[in-house]
């Protein structure tokens, strides 16, 4: 196990974060300096990020549309290029909205987008015990979240009322998990990762029950990459839905936006 000294200097941060292949190291060394407890603390989270541990798990946080979400080990992080699929659910939102998160991972989308409308009753579900604990914090007073597979562990109450439901599914194809950069295929769960045989299994099961549970006029919005989303807006469209596919080139980011038809 290597050692660091017990008082590191920002320049020594570097240097060791730059040996260990972190790109953006400066910035890096940043974060920890301004997230450590202590020089002790600081050391341990130096070693766990040159280990390979995603830096997101080393700080337990990550910067999320401008807020600071608590990241457990082990639960998936928030991407970046997912603030796309909140901003296109902000502009679909009714100030007074019923929102499910599906998936929901840290409760990333939910918390943010809940927090930007006048009235929100925030509903929040994830298969992994891990995810749920983090979400719940995130989530705080905001909403409720369950555990569960996608929707099983929702109130039927729900069904028929869902103005916005958010459903960042997993869409990595099982033969392209091994590809992921470590950090992702070790220190994420695969259940987060891994949509089957084409990556669509997953949002394909979403689609299938989503008009259920929507109010006429609401919508579902998925994340999917640019190879996938002519496929993934017929998966969307197959359950009943009026889909369109949302690119935004600056994050990179593609999302299946699909509305249940007014009556």
């Amino acid at each position: 196990m290597q050692e660091f000294a017990p008082s590191l200097t920002s320049a020594a941060l570097v240097t060791a974060l730059r040996a260990a292949g972190c790109v953006f190291a400066e910035d890096e060394a940043e974060l920890l300096l301004s997230t450590a407890p202590d020089p002790a603390g600081l050391a341990a989270m130096l070693e766990r990020r040159v280990a390979g541990l995603p830096l997101e798990h080393v700080l337990g946080w990550a910067e999320f549309c401008g807020r600071r979400i608590s990241v457990d080990p082990g639960v998936f992080v928030p991407r970046r290029r997912t603030e796309f699929l909140v901003r296109q659910a902000a502009a679909l939102a009714p100030d007074r909205a019923v929102v499910v998160d599906l998936c929901c991972g840290t409760g990333a989308l939910g918390t943010v987008l809940a927090s930007s409308l006048r009235e929100a009753e925030l509903h929040a579900a994830d298969v992994e015990p891990a995810a749920v604990r983090c979400a719940r914090r995130n989530v705080g007073d905001r909403g409720t979240v369950y555990q569960g597979d996608l929707f099983a562990p929702l109130p039927r109450s729900l069904r028929g009322r869902v103005d916005v439901l958010l459903a960042n599914v997993p869409y990595v194809p099982t033969g392209d998990v091994g590809l992921l950069p470590a950090e992702a295929r070790v220190h994420e769960p695969r259940v987060a990762l891994d949509g089957g045989g084409d990556g669509l299994d997953v949002m394909r099961r979403v689609a299938a029950e989503a008009a259920d549970w929507l109010l006429p006029g609401g919508s579902l919005l998925v994340e999917t990459s640019e190879r996938q989303a002519a496929r993934a807006e017929e998966v969307v469209g197959s359950g009943g839905l009026t889909a369109r596919v949302a690119v935004s080139e600056e994050l990179y980011a593609t999302v299946v936006i699909g509305t249940r038809p007014p009556r």
